[in-house]
């Protein structure tokens, strides 16, 4: 399906477009005489070509570094001002109240989570129904499944969202065009776009939400200059606009301080002609990562694997990774290859896009996840420890044909009452998968002679 569209490629870009429709839309340079003839490219013209308007959505304060200035210019047939007022609305399960049960801090799983059929209850994306964990002050939702009804659109002045689509492919329309992504690719939304989604079929996805920071592209050190999520991968869509007035309404949600409010206008919000910046949304298929690996012995830290990172204030500790645990070559000699057992100072989502995770061949599902919050110990599996002790350690590919990610952040993620009570997807037998891990202790043991 993704074919029929067009994208722009490279990440964190000066992008401009327009939509061939207008061409010239973007405002020119203009010859002024009383300045010597001068030629000057305008950003707010007195004028915008075709009537537009010319309005800014700023990603970051105006004064930020220039490498970390975020906005981008927006030439639209009405500006987004033009609204009646925001009311609140219904916010279902959704919930900013991160202590409303007790804290869990065991090992937990959720099987596949629950796609809702049409013929059950129609369910909007922007309703959120399906919030499973909070983290810190705020709250991200985890996992959801999406429908979508016409005539209206999200905007989250929250955060940005990084959506991760696990079955059906999903039309993402938004302000500075439209982008199709497939399982096994990913999208940003970043704070403030505003976009409605399309789906073909029974559609499940998993969302992080960030607050306070933008993903970019980690830090590479000695690596070099290529690796891990190359920038040339990155795609965003081309300039496509609807000038359709909608008298029924046409209603915008907004989150807004963890709730909902809905206000509505009479023409569509995806009225952009041209636009040009660097704050736009984005999507990234996860094949083109270039994994790196260890290739003669240990076993390398999974940071390895980050794709995007939402960076804090302090270095090297991040609000939020996203990172995946793709195909690739284990070669690595005298070690046991698998994930090692683990205690972490960061809290750790793992979702299942397709396949068998490489610790867990059994019980962690496409379409389920599990939490490991700070410091709850976790690692393979009885039957995984005991294979990998004992394998040869020749060349393989591992997770061939699966792809697992994770969420890793350094706030506490609390469980919301949905993801421990009302999905009735919790997996209570998930302690049971390390309770047949035996002691092999020998005191008597004696380092063979080489």
């Amino acid at each position: 399906m993704s074919g029929s569209l067009s994208y722009m490629s490279g990440f964190g870009n000066e992008f401009s477009s327009e939509d061939p429709r207008c061409p010239g839309s973007l405002p020119e340079g203009q010859v002024t005489p009383n300045l010597n003839d001068s030629f000057f490219l305008y950003n707010n013209p007195q004028v915008c070509p075709y009537g537009l308007y010319a309005e800014q959505l700023s990603g970051s304060a105006f004064t930020c570094p220039r490498s970390t200035n975020k906005r981008s210019w927006l030439y639209r047939i009405l500006p987004s001002v033009k609204h009646k007022p925001f009311t609140p609305m219904p916010c279902g399960d959704l919930t900013e109240n991160w202590d409303e049960v007790e804290p869990d801090p065991n090992q937990l799983r959720w099987l596949p989570f629950t796609i809702l059929k049409s013929t059950e209850k129609k369910v909007d994306f922007v309703e959120i129904p399906n919030l499973a964990m909070v983290l810190g002050s705020t709250y991200s939702p985890a996992t959801l499944p999406w429908l979508t009804s016409e005539f209206v659109c999200f905007n989250n002045s929250d955060g940005d969202f990084l959506i991760v689509p696990q079955q059906g492919d999903i039309l993402i329309t938004t302000e500075f065009g439209k982008m199709m992504v497939e399982p096994n690719e990913i999208c940003v939304i970043q704070q403030g776009m505003r976009f409605s989604v399309d789906v073909f079929g029974e559609t499940r996805g998993y969302i992080l939400e960030v607050y306070g920071a933008h993903f970019e592209l980690p830090d590479l050190g000695p690596i070099g200059a290529n690796g891990l999520a190359n920038p040339r991968d990155f795609l965003c869509p081309v300039a496509w606009f609807e000038d359709r007035t909608v008298p029924s309404g046409y209603t915008i949600i907004n989150k807004y301080q963890g709730k909902l409010f809905a206000c509505q206008q009479d023409f569509s919000p995806f009225n952009v002609v041209a636009w040009h910046g660097n704050y736009t949304p984005y999507k990234y298929n996860l094949k083109h990562f270039m994994a790196v690996n260890c290739v003669a012995f240990d076993h390398a830290d999974p940071s390895i694997f980050t794709v995007l990172t939402a960076k804090s204030t302090k270095p090297g500790v991040a609000i939020a990774d996203f990172v995946i645990f793709p195909p690739r070559w284990g070669v690595a000699d005298h070690t046991f290859r698998p994930p090692y057992y683990h205690r972490n100072c960061m809290s750790e989502f793992m979702g299942l896009i397709k396949g068998h995770y490489e610790a867990k061949e059994e019980g962690f599902q496409p379409g389920g996840g599990s939490l490991h919050s700070i410091m709850t110990p976790h690692g393979p599996d009885a039957d995984c420890f005991q294979k990998n002790s004992t394998a040869e350690l020749k060349p393989e590919r591992v997770a061939e044909g699966t792809m697992a990610f994770m969420f890793e952040s350094s706030f506490s993620m609390a469980v919301t009452k949905w993801g421990l009570e009302t999905c009735q997807r919790l997996d209570k037998t998930y302690y049971q998968c390390w309770e047949r891990l035996r002691s092999h202790f020998n005191p008597n043991w004696k380092p063979s002679k080489q």
